[in-house]
């Protein structure tokens, strides 16, 4: 693929998931931010979005867009903060909120997660359920389904012009179907809070992530979300393992890695974890 558009960059403000990983932050969980040209989106602030956004020079002020695959604060915990900066103080409507379900209007598990004072600032606020479609700014983006302890949890892909599509799993176990929703994807987010020979109801292991990116086949695989038997095991190493059984080129996510999305899927990480200050 050969484009000269401007790439789509991603920053990982956050790579743990779960409650352990949370409550300790041996892994940060800030979320993701994504960036596009005039596109600017906040994808599933967790704790600390807010302040690892300043930290990494993302001025939340700038936000156009956020996402909330589901109703657990590891996914939404500085949601209405974000929705605060994006509406600069709550004093102009912009921007759009898209969000499961269950964040919106609660279920019978969970109370809403987003009051409907945040929800009245926004421009748009979708309520993000499988098959919706919607834009915000020149990227695409269609909400798949996942199957989590949060029954309205979804994934998403993005697309953007000439450059392809990403798409992001969630939280969500693997399930007959799944690698559908994602086929023909040049970048394959997925949330894998455990090791191989781990399974936890509502989440995905290695071992359906490599059932997963089997099916689906996409340019490059990372890994993110992790909790904390995965953090002991140590992520790289399953990563390695995804890709010598998948034969596709995957990565753990790391702390404030950056990564470009556009004729080559561009890698760079920070400092403090590699002493690496180019992309790679």
């Amino acid at each position: 693929m050969t484009t000269t558009a401007s790439p789509i960059e991603l920053i990982f403000l956050g790579t743990g998931g779960g409650r352990f990983a949370t409550i300790t932050q041996k892994r940060r969980t800030g979320g993701i931010r994504i960036l596009h040209e005039k596109t600017n989106i906040h994808l599933d602030p967790g704790p600390g979005a807010l302040v690892y956004s300043i930290e990494a020079g993302l001025n939340p002020q700038k936000i156009n867009g956020i996402l909330v695959s589901h109703d657990h604060p590891d996914h939404y915990n500085d949601a209405e903060v974000l929705i605060e900066a994006m509406t600069r103080g709550m004093t102009k409507k912009k921007g759009t909120l898209a969000a499961a379900h269950s964040v919106l209007h609660g279920s019978e598990l969970l109370e809403p997660s987003i009051s409907k004072y945040h929800q009245q600032m926004p421009e748009q606020v979708i309520d993000a359920k499988p098959g919706t479609t919607f834009k915000i700014q020149n990227l695409h983006i269609s909400v798949a389904q996942a199957q989590h302890t949060d029954p309205d949890a979804v994934g998403l892909r993005i697309e953007a012009p000439t450059i392809g599509s990403i798409a992001y799993t969630s939280d969500t176990e693997y399930f007959t179907g799944i690698g559908k929703l994602y086929t023909g994807v040049r970048l394959l987010i997925l949330c894998v809070l455990r090791p191989t020979a781990s399974p936890w109801k509502g989440h995905m292991t290695t071992d359906d992530a490599i059932k997963i990116i089997q099916e689906t086949q996409p340019e490059m695989a990372v890994l993110t979300h992790f909790g904390m038997q995965m953090i002991v095991k140590n992520p790289n190493n399953e990563a390695e393992l995804i890709q010598q059984q998948t034969r596709t080129s995957t990565i753990a996510a790391t702390d404030g890695m950056r990564m470009q999305i556009a004729d080559q899927i561009l890698i760079q990480t920070t400092r403090k974890q590699k002493d690496l200050g180019e992309f790679i």
